[in-house]
């Protein structure tokens, strides 16, 4: 093939090289081996193999999720664990569907931004990229993330990953060297024309500079040699990509977006710096004055977790690729959204299916900054209210179109009204009462002629009718949110869902008609227990992807064994065996499935604040 570059025979020779680089041996992922509850694994190997098959002749693509790989110049904070609570989600979804799925999560270490960090820590950039690294793998590992790779860009295999593509697309002729000069912003590591520029005046010091229009951070003018990647040249493929998949982005409006940007603005990218300005990243392999620039470097950590460039003939699949969904913040749409697919379809390598773009989390209506002191720190939150309360916040209250505002009074509000209130009075009502057994209740459901409404007088059966049907609703109903990758709607129906259950026994009172001496009554009473019964058991399977402890909590409290946990047994009537606890239904409200919280006034972003603090860390055993 001729190409556009001199000196083509060194490229040429590191590509064969490459191409020949050995397969390591075989990886299953811990979703594929076993039904085992999962538990990430901390480290990853100076040799780590590629995703394989659970077994060897199996060819079934698994579903692929990925968060973004996060930037490791500061501490995590409550979006980055919000982006891995999605992409989580909707993994533990796809397998209680009983599909195979893969999730990878990782960090970002290369670039400007984390070589000057590093500077300022007086340490070498590897080690400090070592201990922020361990932060985030800790947040994956207290946020229950069932994550099969925490990738990050300064592993072995990531970095011959990254030169492959690099020798690939020079030998494709889509590679230039040339002097680059234009407006740089370190904080978003890209080049921006002056289009995208604004004169901005910092809100603290009143100092007036350059700035990039959309993220307000400071440009400076850079003039070098580097290399461009031919990215006007996809255009046309770009444009007609998105013309033929309209929903490749979710919400479906920031595809407008895009477009724009691609008709507009789209330029051949710079993706290589001068090793005197950037030394923290992968040198350019046959121009080690140069570095890669940081997003194409971590752009590919997608298609390194499923073993590229290792793949056998025909492999791809089975490894995973293409991804199923990328969930990101919408900061970084631009760099997954026009860069990533222009670099995939210069490779003729299949298109991810999906891209989930989240809104952002504020506070007090404003945006979470470092510099305004108002960063959220999940690892705080988590601590203080627990992982499922945490999680189910983010995932009842986050914003997929729209930024939310992170409140601990709403937060604790929230929790009392639909969890401590909503599922954990119905769990206790239904499984504490001394005058019915949750066992008997199922077992004399399923006995011949009864667990139907049809002897029930006319008030209780049509509420029985009426949570009949919303019951049986339910899981298609969830199914639909969850295929239009929107797990925030899902959950909120599941939360509704709960109650109309406990307006369902308020309404029947089946408590006064168990201990009527009418044999009417009581068989009234045990349809409308059962029915409640079933509710409980239908909304604790759809919550396991969503509260994974407190919804095996709930399960285990119902009696319902481990392999009938699935979403095939999440309808009506479809467990004839459960009622009997496998774990204390516990006394009170202290001890049930979702206990009382400590008084938000007593707490401000997870930490003990105020008059209240030394009672608030008294109760937790602190002082």
């Amino acid at each position: 093939m001729a190409t556009r570059f001199a000196k083509a025979a060194s490229p040429r020779h590191l590509l064969q090289w490459q191409l020949a680089w050995a397969r390591p041996k075989s990886w299953v992922c811990r979703s594929c081996r076993s039904t085992v509850p999962l538990v990430p694994s901390r480290g990853f190997s100076s040799e780590p193999p590629p995703l394989s098959t659970s077994s060897s002749t199996s060819t079934a693509k698994p579903y692929y999720v990925t968060t973004p790989i996060f930037y490791v110049n500061a501490a995590p904070h409550l979006g980055h664990m919000y982006s891995m609570v999605l992409a989580d989600v909707l993994k533990r979804w796809q397998m209680l569907l009983g599909n195979r799925a893969i999730l990878s999560t990782g960090t970002d270490e290369h670039g400007m931004k984390v070589q000057q960090a590093a500077a300022l820590a007086e340490m070498a950039p590897k080690d400090f990229c070592d201990i922020n690294a361990d932060k985030f793998e800790e947040l994956a590992e207290l946020s229950n993330i069932s994550y099969d790779r925490f990738i990050r860009t300064t592993d072995p295999d990531h970095v011959q990953a990254v030169e492959h593509v690099w020798l690939l697309l020079r030998e494709k002729g889509l590679i230039y060297e040339t002097k680059h000069e234009g407006w740089y912003s370190v904080s978003d590591e890209c080049f921006y024309p002056e289009s995208q520029l604004i004169r901005h005046q910092d809100p603290f010091t009143g100092a007036v500079y350059m700035a990039s229009a959309e993220t307000k951070n400071k440009v400076e003018w850079v003039e070098e040699k580097n290399y461009c990647f031919r990215m006007k040249e996809l255009q046309g493929r770009l444009l007609d990509f998105y013309s033929n998949n309209a929903d490749w982005i979710q919400p479906a409006y920031r595809m407008g977006e895009v477009v724009s940007w691609v008709k507009n603005n789209l330029e051949d990218l710079s993706i290589s710096r001068p090793v005197q300005r950037l030394g923290w990243g992968i040198r350019v392999p046959d121009d080690p004055s140069q570095t890669i620039y940081v997003w194409v470097d971590a752009l590919l950590n997608y298609l390194t977790v499923t073993g590229f460039p290792g793949w056998t003939p025909g492999e791809s699949r089975a490894s995973g690729w293409p991804a199923d969904v990328h969930v990101i913040g919408k900061d970084i749409l631009r760099f997954h959204c026009v860069y990533w697919p222009a670099l995939l379809l210069a490779l003729d390598l299949p298109l991810p299916k999906n891209v989930l773009v989240h809104s952002h989390w504020t506070l007090n209506k404003r945006k979470m900054s470092k510099s305004l002191g108002n960063v959220v720190n999940p690892l705080h939150a988590i601590n203080r209210w627990g992982i499922d309360t945490v999680r189910f916040y983010l995932l009842s209250e986050g914003g997929i179109a729209d930024d939310a505002d992170y409140s601990n009074n709403v937060l604790v509000a929230k929790y009392k009204k639909h969890l401590q209130w909503g599922f954990g009075n119905l769990i206790a009502r239904i499984t504490r009462a001394k005058a019915w057994n949750v066992r008997d209740l199922v077992a004399q459901a399923f006995a011949a002629g009864a667990g139907r409404p049809e002897s029930l007088p006319g008030p209780l059966k049509d509420a029985f009718a009426s949570l009949e049907a919303t019951l049986g609703n339910l899981p298609s109903e969830i199914a639909a949110d969850m295929d239009k990758l929107n797990p925030v709607h899902a959950v909120r129906k599941i939360l509704e869902a709960g109650g109309s259950m406990n307006e369902f026994l308020t309404h029947t009172e089946p408590w006064k008609l168990i201990k009527s001496e009418t044999p009417a009554d009581k068989l009234a009473a045990s349809e409308v227990l059962f029915m409640a019964a079933e509710g409980l058991r239908i909304s604790s399977i759809l919550l396991q992807p969503f509260l994974p402890e407190k919804a095996a909590q709930m399960l285990d409290t119902l009696g319902v064994a481990p392999e009938k946990r699935t979403f095939a047994h999440a309808v009506l009537r479809a467990d004839p065996d459960y009622g009997v606890p496998r774990v204390d239904p516990g006394r009170t409200r202290e001890d049930g499935v979702f206990p009382p919280l400590v008084e938000e006034s007593d707490f401000e972003f997870g930490e003990p604040v105020g008059n209240n603090a030394d009672k608030a860390r008294k109760r937790e055993g602190k002082i």
